[in-house]
């Protein structure tokens, strides 16, 4: 006779986060079965939910025969499509983000406490549940068609990653590209998927003429540290070949390792450059791990599921980089952090890229003075 199931979710109305401690609620996470090629360990609330849910094995059911969590793609029909930004430390003033949400489900990611503003959690709903903008090359045509728009370049990526594995069959970031393409608009992708050599042959025409470049995102160059900090992201090797493909046609191909993680990737800064530079990268640039909001828990939940005789360790490093906080968001500061242990971290990757002939300046700006603003229907044409 089977035993009474029960359902191992549970909701509670409280202004805040129950008390309990990290162990007790990594110990009674998802089952791995049930979050299987996921990066986050568990799926708590966003911080503007007024009701909390945490799942728990209430010793009735069977956490392992949960079915897994899969991912569901929504159309969100947008209003505009670039994104402008003011901040200092930032080389790009406007962005686009072709999807909400990613599917990489890098356990680091800056950008999982944006889905608490759709009523959604930071943890698993922001790599399970994404959102799709159709409309996205339509909106960007009428953007850029508009009397007195100064073109500047626009980044994609910055948010989440524009060639997730869903762009596969969306082909929004293709569609953007296409209407840039044909306007000679200047871009930058920003992308951890092998997916952007596809669209060579849109961006090496565009790059001779001084309009594309692309930064690829390599975090280690070990497979299965890879898939415990990225596991839907493409593996290491592709991502160097992509590397190897771009530079080839022409294209000004960047690396970025971000973030560096204290006591978890950090040992890799010298054979990672060394490898990128063989693969034809003409730059490099480095991210100290960030942990803004809800990031800071469910890091530390990714640390204690993967590392638990890390953790301690992990997390004082962190810290002595940003003056004994999880995170400090001043600007020129964010990205690299203060104190002994960031500044060897510095110094090792400057002395790493100049042993490889590696730049850390930028490649210079992109062209503007080629583009043409689209016509629209019933749009009267320029004399000049």
């Amino acid at each position: 006779m089977k035993r009474p199931r029960c359902s191992i979710f549970v909701l509670m109305k409280i202004p805040r986060r129950p008390d309990t401690s990290l162990e007790s609620r990594v110990t009674s996470a998802l089952a791995e079965a049930h979050r299987h090629g996921r990066g986050a360990v568990t799926n708590l609330s966003g911080r503007y939910e007024r009701q909390l849910r945490e799942t728990f094995d209430d010793g009735w059911g069977e956490p392992d025969e949960l079915p897994p969590f899969r991912t569901e793609t929504t159309f969100e029909r947008a209003v505009t499509i670039i994104t402008k930004n003011e901040s200092p430390d930032i080389p790009f003033d406007r962005s686009i983000n072709p999807y909400r949400g990613c599917e990489h489900g890098c356990t680091y990611c800056y950008a999982r406490p944006s889905h608490a503003y759709l009523g959604l959690s930071p943890g698993l709903d922001f790599e399970s549940r994404l959102f799709a903008k159709p409309n996205a090359a339509e909106l960007l045509t009428r953007e850029i068609a508009k009397p007195g728009y100064q073109p500047r370049e626009i980044a994609l990526g910055s948010n989440t990653d524009p060639y997730q594995p869903i762009e596969r069959r969306y082909r929004i970031t293709r569609q953007i590209l296409e209407v840039l393409y044909a306007h000679d608009h200047p871009v930058t992708i920003i992308t951890k998927g092998a997916l952007v050599t596809r669209d060579i042959d849109l961006l090496a025409p565009m790059a001779e003429k001084g309009l594309a470049r692309v930064a690829l995102s390599i975090t280690t160059l070990d497979p299965a540290l890879a898939r415990k900090m990225e596991p839907r992201a493409t593996i290491p090797a592709r991502r160097l070949d992509a590397v190897r493909q771009l530079s080839e046609a022409g294209i000004p191909t960047a690396v970025l390792m971000s973030p560096i993680i204290p006591a978890i990737n950090d040992h890799e800064i010298e054979a990672l450059l060394e490898a990128v530079a063989q693969a034809g990268a003409k730059e490099a640039h480095s991210i100290l791990l960030r942990l803004p909001l809800e990031l800071r828990d469910l890091f530390r939940e990714w640390l204690l599921t993967h590392f638990p005789g890390k953790m301690r360790h992990v997390m004082s490093l962190v810290q002595s980089t940003r003056g004994g906080a999880d995170y400090r968001a001043e600007f020129h500061e964010r990205f690299r952090g203060t104190g002994p242990y960031a500044e060897m971290i510095q110094k090792r990757f400057r002395l790493a890229l100049e042993r490889n002939g590696l730049s850390k300046r930028g490649m210079g700006r992109l062209r503007t003075d080629l583009f043409r603003p689209p016509v629209l229907p019933g749009q009267q044409l320029s004399l000049f």
